[in-house]
């Protein structure tokens, strides 16, 4: 049995990949745009719930990587980022769960070959290793995992 690896892009809409421990893999997108009437903080108790139920749902995470993002646009996209980031970690924490984030370029390196592979081309490596991601946020956390579980160290 392996372990459970989750990988996460996370933003307003997060990407998502698990491995659960039979080595099914499963991937979407996850919404996390603030609602009209609710605090700005809604969003991220949302996205902690969403973490709890998919643990739930799985039997369990053994190890959390994320892209590690160290350039924004835009500085809504950085509070944001900065947000889920906090949320995971403290989640993290709480439940035991190591985690680890990977550069971006290490992820986009490690499926296509290149550092600076555009949406396009993330997309289409997804694809051939048989894949159909909704969107680049999805290919990007399919991406992700495939580097965890080559080279992801849980300790």
């Amino acid at each position: 049995m392996t372990a459970a690896l989750l990988a996460l892009d996370l933003g307003t809409h997060t990407g998502w990949a698990l491995a659960s421990r039979d080595g099914i893999i499963t991937s979407g997108t996850e919404q996390f745009k603030p609602q009209r009437f609710e605090g700005g903080g809604m969003r991220y108790l949302r996205f902690k719930r969403w973490l709890t139920e998919l643990k739930g749902c799985h039997d369990g995470i053994d190890a959390v990587f994320m892209e590690e993002v160290r350039r924004h646009v835009g500085v809504d996209a950085a509070h944001a980022y900065g947000g889920f980031l906090a949320t995971l970690t403290a989640w993290c924490e709480h439940h035991n769960i190591p985690y680890q984030g990977v550069p971006v370029g290490t992820i986009k390196k490690h499926v296509t070959g290149k550092g600076n592979a555009c949406k396009d081309e993330m997309i289409s490596s997804i694809r051939k290793l048989g894949h159909t991601p909704v969107d680049d946020n999805e290919a990007d956390a399919l991406s992700l995992l495939y580097w965890a579980l080559e080279h992801g160290d849980i300790k």
